[in-house]
């Protein structure tokens, strides 16, 4: 898995270099991206980012490594997860404060159709200080 990590960030630099993208955030959560995708069974197992920009990893993995190049391209893929793109991106997101919610709406929905699955809200960045994060926090 370290050489998984080290591979994906080349990848996701590369690209990032010759395109546009936010560098920093994916490169922070490449090793939590490899790690949640190998605990849980993505994509019946739900992956909600809460940072769009921290999912290129998991875009990369999730089957759109060989179009990554045409990422935030018009006519390319988002550069956020994005439920039309794929079966992986359970939640489309732009920026912040909304996974914990989300996660919570999917996972009481699936329990009331007798559904055994993971719903994993995947928060950092900046959002730990606003939303339901901030308000988790003060109790």
């Amino acid at each position: 898995m370290p050489q998984l990590a080290q591979e994906l960030r080349e990848f996701i630099i590369n690209i990032v270099a010759t395109k546009e993208g936010h560098l920093g955030a994916s490169l922070g959560v490449v090793e939590l991206t490899i790690a949640l995708h190998y605990v849980f069974n993505t994509p019946k197992d739900l992956l909600i980012w809460d940072v769009g920009h921290q999912a290129y990893g998991h875009k990369i993995l999730t089957e759109r490594k060989g179009i990554f190049n045409t990422n935030r391209q018009l006519h390319g893929i988002s550069g956020f997860p994005k439920r039309d793109e794929s079966i992986y991106d359970a939640f489309g997101v732009g920026h912040s404060s909304t996974s914990i919610s989300a996660a919570l709406g999917m996972a009481i929905a699936s329990q009331l159709r007798g559904e055994n699955k993971n719903h994993i809200a995947v928060i950092g960045d900046a959002s730990i200080a606003s939303g339901m994060a901030e308000w988790l926090l003060k109790d």
